[in-house]
């Protein structure tokens, strides 16, 4: 199976290339493209996983959709067909994997949300009773529901690791009125997205969101609810108390952890099984999840 794992586009002005998307400036407008690349613990794999940029757009559409009456969002254009002339020559690479979007003055944070009490949220709660400053009952375990959805954000770190941060650099960083109004948006979507998952047999135990502005408004922008962002566990197989199999990157970790890889570079590429498992998890959830087939 073939993978994307870089775009060249002749004639279109590459802004940038994160760990997934390649971003172009159009103008008013930006074209996002989802590769296939994977990244674990700040670092792009040398190989990557066939379709997952495809996987990533199309579910993101789907949420973006899917919220687009509690909060504005990025999307400008999905269907290659209407794209710009120029870009129309590529429609067979960009199909399925990109779109066209508002330019935004982004905000410098991850508003990330928790529902259960897993990875840097469980390690920092074992230290201190609490995360991101929001103090949580005692006595809980690894995996264990909170009583409610808590809002702990981090930094949006160019190199190096995401930090956590309490609301209140939040509010130092943004001001309050966009801190509080980020926050507010970040727990409702995740609410909303939790209950289609649970009737789709999800477990939505964390995710993480970014804002933008557009003149004085807030909009939800970059990735919605995907693999890449979140953790999805099988609602028939949650046991609290232990790590819980996963629909999403946490495999790719969990391979990296056993190797005892030191997480620094190069990274070690991934043996077949391991992007065939992973491949086979983000369709999965995919599928679960919109109730579609991959376009």
């Amino acid at each position: 199976m073939t993978r994307l794992m870089k775009t060249d586009f002749p004639g279109l002005k590459l802004l940038g290339r994160g760990k997934v998307r390649d971003n172009y400036d159009l103008g008013t407008s930006l074209l996002i493209v989802s590769t296939d690349r994977i990244s674990a613990f700040d670092h792009i794999l040398p190989n990557g996983i066939p379709d997952k940029g495809k996987v990533l757009n199309q579910i993101s559409i789907f949420w973006f959709q899917k919220t687009a009456g509690m909060v504005r969002n990025h999307l400008k254009e999905i269907r290659v067909e209407r794209f710009p002339e120029p870009l129309l020559r590529h429609v067979e690479v960009l199909r399925g994997r990109s779109v066209l979007v508002t330019r935004l003055d982004m905000l410098p944070i991850e508003c990330v949300v928790r529902g259960y009490l897993a990875g840097s949220g469980f390690k920092e709660y074992k230290k201190a009773g609490a995360v991101c400053g929001v103090k949580l009952p005692a006595g809980l375990e690894e995996s264990s529901r909170l009583p409610e959805p808590i809002f702990t954000p981090s930094t949006k770190a160019v190199s190096g690791h995401d930090e956590n941060i309490s609301f209140a650099r939040v509010v130092d960083l943004v001001g309050r009125e966009t801190a509080e109004q980020a926050r507010d948006l970040s727990l409702a979507i995740y609410r909303t997205a939790c209950e289609h998952a649970e009737t789709r047999g999800i477990i939505i135990a964390d995710t993480k969101f970014e804002f933008g502005r557009d003149h004085d408004s807030l909009v939800l922008a970059d990735e919605v609810l995907t693999p890449d962002s979140s953790r999805f566990w099988p609602r028939e197989s949650y046991r609290p108390g232990r790590p819980q199999p996963s629909l999403d990157k946490q495999y790719v970790r969990d391979y990296l952890e056993s190797i005892g890889w030191d997480k620094n570079p190069p990274a070690p590429p991934l043996p077949d099984e391991i992007v065939q498992g992973t491949r086979t998890r983000y369709l999965d959830i995919f599928r679960r999840l919109t109730g579609r087939s991959l376009e």
